[in-house]
């Protein structure tokens, strides 16, 4: 199920791209989004992460790729 969803992401985060202007005219500007260069750019490196978060989790690298965020934040070790 997690390759299937992985796979979705992957196509999703081409669309998101391709698709950015009328997904960010649909979702609106915030201030916030000013700061990192507007709801286009915001978008793009959404799509990016998303891409990178599927590729690791179809090559099974999540704990490497996630380690810094981890890092940041406490959790219980398993």
């Amino acid at each position: 199920m997690s390759t299937f969803l992985a796979f979705l992401g992957i196509v999703l985060s081409v669309l998101m791209i391709k698709y950015r202007e009328q997904a960010g005219d649909t979702f609106g500007s915030a201030e916030w989004m000013e700061k990192v260069g507007g709801v286009y750019n915001v978008i793009i490196i959404f799509a990016v992460l998303l891409f990178f978060g599927c590729v690791a989790v179809l090559t099974g690298s999540t704990q490497i790729f996630f380690a810094p965020v981890l890092w940041l934040f406490p959790h219980p070790t398993t």
